[in-house]
């Protein structure tokens, strides 16, 4: 008799096709599991991957590396993943019904005003989005770094009016980088990985606006033992050692 997915788990199947992929080298390939996480997380997930790779001899770690929303969204649906770290409780909570474990809180972070290198906006104090010359970008409400990002806004009363509105705070990097922006709210880690491409500056209140990382196995996973153990991982010293010196806070 042949077995039949139930329809949610087929259509989150296809929507996480859609998200991009990413794979650590060092796994033997035997048994793969997959971590949804906040696009913020990137490099130090990957890093993290490496090293849980290395720990477990023929696993394979993939990444889907996007908004914390839309992950939360994937997870809920039914998606093939085994873990799932988002970077606000709402969309934490938003997946409760597929987590297998209560959620850690792993990191913090907070946002800061970024330019690019040579700041061609002449932008020096988070007042400057208000000028009509300074094109700024941030992330969509939707998203984690966009419901912070709006609170400091409105805090401030910068009325000016966003160029555009990102998927994820990396899309907001990425603007910054390829100069298509004077201006654009980022997490500290993604200007500290960024290095010499981008300038940033505090903004007003961020730290009344920290942004907390969770992680959770899902109750999908078909290696729920090693979807913990990615967990105790990233929550563990060696994760803790890696999400510091990315800049990210304490939990």
């Amino acid at each position: 008799m042949h077995s039949v997915l139930p329809r949610r788990v087929l259509a989150a199947s296809a929507l996480l096709a859609l998200l991009p992929l990413t794979a650590c080298g060092g796994g033997g390939g035997d048994t793969t599991i997959t971590v949804l996480a906040a696009s913020s997380l990137t490099g130090t997930f990957t890093e993290l991957g490496q090293a849980f790779e290395d720990e477990h001899p023929g696993v394979t770690v993939k990444f889907a590396f996007d908004s914390s929303a839309t992950l939360a969204q994937q997870a809920t649906e039914g998606a093939p993943a085994d873990v799932l770290a988002t970077a606000d409780t709402a969309t934490m909570d938003s997946a409760r019904s597929v987590q297998a474990a209560a959620p850690k809180v792993f990191a913090t972070n907070v946002l800061v005003l970024a330019m690019p290198a040579d700041n061609p906006g002449h932008v020096h104090a988070f007042s400057d989005l208000d000028r009509s010359s300074v094109k700024f970008v941030m992330c969509v409400p939707t998203a984690p770094c966009g419901k912070v990002g709006q609170a400091l806004v409105d805090r401030d009363h910068i009325t000016g009016t966003p160029v555009s509105q990102e998927v994820d705070v990396k899309s907001v990097l990425a603007r910054l980088t390829e100069g298509e922006a004077d201006a654009g709210l980022v997490y500290t880690t993604d200007a500290v990985a960024a290095g010499d491409q981008v300038t940033s500056i505090p903004i007003p209140g961020s730290a009344q606006q920290t942004t907390t990382y969770r992680i959770v196995p899902l109750d999908q996973s078909q290696h729920a033992d090693l979807a913990r153990e990615f967990g105790v991982l990233v929550t563990g010293p060696t994760g803790q050692q890696v999400l510091r010196k990315a800049g990210f806070g304490s939990p």
